[in-house]
């Protein structure tokens, strides 16, 4: 096994490659006398079944094998529709499957169907006892704004210090948004409801924001960075980001007209809300990825800085949007 893994590289990198493979016109007894010849695995849960041209077409859990007849053809216990990756796939797009599917290993094959390798998931598993993966978390935890060493006896004077200035961020950006909120003063005291919903607009992008942080710390590498790789992240953060928005703005802009019974300022909230919870759940994505890309202290992009980002975001969506959609 690699001493390190990088799960923007190609499975077939990672793949065992010594295979121990079954033929569909095999009986059971024949394929169970075939195996006791082999130098198998220590563990093994699928014996994976190839044609004469060694293209994968079934796959035997091996419960279902030595549970079986010894007359019946292989051919009519494998399981036929076999999820397979292809050797061009990144190891974050196998970690994936192996999520959706619960599986707990993953053929390899080739451009032609053929099988060359399969990936056991204990290749993630792994990772968790090495050096890289510890200071993974360390690089996690710092990201919330709160360093491992916290828990280390430290004095309450120390651990002010350590502490407080990330709370700084906090202060500056709630600073900001008063003054944000300041400038459309006017527009609350004539629609005193959007003060009302400032707590919840903020509450929710705060929270979305910190989840796609949270999502991004554990997905995207520590190295090897690059802007088509963020991008990547991106789009397929943005259809949930988008669902999260329409799905909490509709909600909250219903809960508004069913409240108050204003049709147009209920729209207002609702629209402004899906636009900032948008833009907070993608900040959460960007910010990490930004910070990864340049090799800088992860500390830089901790939670409390992501949040008033986020908080800053918000405000100057909501009041812009209502601003413009009640002029």
């Amino acid at each position: 096994m690699l001493d390190t893994i990088d799960i923007t590289k190609q499975v077939g990198e990672y793949g065992q490659k010594r295979l121990t493979t079954l033929q569909k016109d095999q009986s059971v007894g024949d394929a169970l006398t075939y195996l006791r010849g082999r130098e198998l695995a220590e563990k093994i849960v699928y014996f994976y079944v190839v044609d004469d041209s060694q293209k994968l077409v079934g796959v035997v859990p091996v419960r279902r094998l030595l549970m079986s007849r010894p007359e019946r053809k292989i051919s009519e216990i494998m399981v036929t529709r076999v999820i397979a990756v292809p050797h061009t796939a990144t190891l974050l797009e196998a970690s994936e499957i192996f999520h959706e599917h619960k599986l707990m290993a993953l053929p390899i094959i080739d451009d032609d169907g053929k099988l060359i390798a399969v990936l056991d998931i204990t290749i993630f598993s792994r990772e968790t006892s090495r050096p890289e993966y510890r200071q993974e978390m360390e690089n996690i935890f710092q990201m919330v704004g709160i360093h491992l060493t916290l828990g280390r006896n430290l004095s309450p004077l120390s651990g002010f210090g350590v502490r407080f200035p990330w709370l700084l961020s906090n202060i500056i950006g709630g600073l900001i948004c008063a003054f944000i909120a300041s400038r459309y003063e006017s527009l609350i005291s004539m629609v005193t409801i959007l003060a009302l919903f400032i707590p919840v607009v903020l509450s929710l992008s705060e929270s979305v924001s910190m989840q796609s942080m949270t999502v991004a710390l554990q997905t995207m590498p520590s190295s090897r960075m690059s802007m088509r790789l963020l991008w990547r992240f991106i789009r397929r953060e943005f259809f949930p980001a988008a669902l999260l928005g329409l799905g909490s703005g509709g909600l909250v802009g219903l809960i508004a007209y069913l409240w108050k019974r204003q049709g147009e300022v209920s729209i207002t909230i609702g629209a402004s809300i899906a636009l900032a919870i948008m833009v907070a759940c993608l900040l959460g994505i960007i910010i990490p990825g930004v910070v990864r890309i340049f090799r800088v202290d992860p500390k830089i992009a901790s939670g409390p800085i992501v949040l008033a980002l986020a908080d800053i975001a918000t405000m100057i969506f909501f009041f812009a949007l209502s601003g413009w959609m009640l002029s």
